[in-house]
């Protein structure tokens, strides 16, 4: 199949609530369709063409070997008494490296798994709950194989990207909290889980490298409304309600690299259910959050006991409402809500915190927009995306958290021979019908 060629994934049910398109070239989610209030959403932003994504790099891609800047050089890394070394290579400025490098995983053409070629990277436990098929349904497993040396990180590196849709229990589509009036009352429309894994394949060699996975995916929850189309009405995101569980945010220098943390209380990059126009800063938002500390789910697992884990059962499960049990799945630490368009997604995750990007650095005279959020689908137009028109949520650990002495042998992103890398994100999608004007 061609690296542009979609793979659909859909809810197995009648009425589907829930599909997506992914496309092999950089693991790009090409469109998330939500069906609700007798529509058709498309939730995230991008070009219409599946080629354009060529021109328009990290539009919900999957960014890797390492997420976010890196100051340009050679680095020793170290792990549990295992060392090596990484070259960052510049491709922003003079001092960064962005996204991996300069041919990150979003530039490169992932394989979709069949049952002649199975996932390596998921016990025989976990495998039994992916009906893996010739002609995937709701299940997809992509790999991606990067050499030793790669963009300058030390190591062979086999990356296994499971994507699934989960389908709300029946007893659970109707989703009321205790106290809600029927006005109030939520629909479960399923969930979408991206689960990311990575294992160094060096033959017995011991090697430690830097790993950082993400999605880098934006959304609009208002962008398929009627309203927008022909542009009468701006695309915007500066409606939606953002909520974000953290205390601190990314203190950076001139070119964006991580030099500590400062609190967020009290600024504008406290997000407590609040409109993402309140307090909005004069360039956006491109900062990244650390999530108030919670008890997370690991994201490396000794290679020892590899075989006999589970992390799947729980974050496959259908969501079960806010009492039941999470297991193997933290509490939420995201929520996105459009009051127009009636949609919210609730995120939970293992990693350590989010980058939230307001699409502040885009050009709506250059690229194409989507024809269901009102463009003409066509390249440099003058009708693409501008600034303030998605909402990129982005769950990563923190950036360059090897280089701080204070991480060493703990949460440092770094990933031995020894390990498996382990990293999820799952997004809950709900439905809460919209106040008449």
């Amino acid at each position: 199949m061609s690296k542009f060629d979609p793979v659909l994934l859909a809810l197995p049910s009648l009425t589907p609530s829930l599909a997506l398109e992914i496309l092999p070239h950089g693991l790009t989610l090409h469109r998330l369709f939500v069906q609700a209030d007798g529509r058709t959403h498309d939730i995230v932003i991008g070009p219409e063409a599946p080629e354009d994504h060529l021109v328009k790099k990290y539009t919900n891609t999957v960014i890797g070997r390492y997420s976010n800047r890196l100051p340009v050089g050679t680095h020793k890394v170290e792990r549990n008494g295992i060392s090596s070394e990484v070259t960052a290579i510049v491709n922003e400025g003079a001092r960064v490296s962005l996204h991996g490098g300069p041919t990150g995983f979003d530039a490169l053409p992932w394989t979709l798994l069949t049952p002649d070629t199975p996932p390596t990277l998921f016990t025989p436990k976990e495998l039994a709950q992916i009906p893996i098929a010739s002609s995937p349904s709701s299940y997809a497993v992509f790999r991606l194989v990067s050499p030793d040396g790669d963009q300058g990180f030390p190591g062979k590196l086999i990356t296994e990207v499971l994507v699934a849709l989960i389908e709300p229990g029946e007893q659970e589509r109707k989703y009321r909290k205790p106290g809600d009036t029927a006005e109030n009352e939520e629909y479960d429309l399923g969930s979408v889980v991206f689960v990311y894994r990575a294992k160094l394949d060096e033959g017995g060699k011991k090697v430690v490298t830097p790993v950082n996975l993400t999605q880098h995916w934006g959304f609009n929850l208002d962008g398929s409304q009627r309203e927008n189309q022909g542009g009468e009405e701006p695309l915007s995101v500066k409606g939606h309600r953002l909520t974000i569980k953290s205390d601190r945010i990314v203190k950076r220098d001139a070119d964006s690299l991580a030099i500590g943390f400062v609190p967020s209380a009290g600024t504008p990059h406290e997000h407590s259910s609040k409109f993402i126009g309140d307090q909005y800063p004069e360039k956006g938002y491109d900062d990244y959050y650390a999530f108030t500390p919670f008890e997370k789910v690991p994201t490396r697992i000794p290679l020892s006991s590899f075989p006999e884990i589970d992390l799947l059962t729980d974050v496959l499960r259908p969501s079960n409402g806010p009492t039941a049990s999470r297991g193997n799945r933290s509490d939420p630490v995201v929520e996105l809500v459009s009051g127009k368009s009636g949609l919210k997604l609730v995120f939970d995750t293992n990693q350590g915190g989010v980058m939230f990007y307001s699409h502040a650095w885009t050009d709506p005279l250059k690229g194409a927009r989507k024809k269901i959020h009102g463009g003409s689908g066509l390249q440099n137009k003058g009708d693409s995306y501008g600034p303030g028109t998605a909402a990129f949520l982005e769950f990563h650990d923190p950036l360059a958290a090897f280089l701080d002495p204070a991480n060493k042998d703990k949460e440092d992103t770094l990933l031995t021979s020894d390990e498996i890398y382990h990293n999820y994100v799952r997004c809950d999608v709900r439905f809460k019908e919209p106040k008449k004007e």
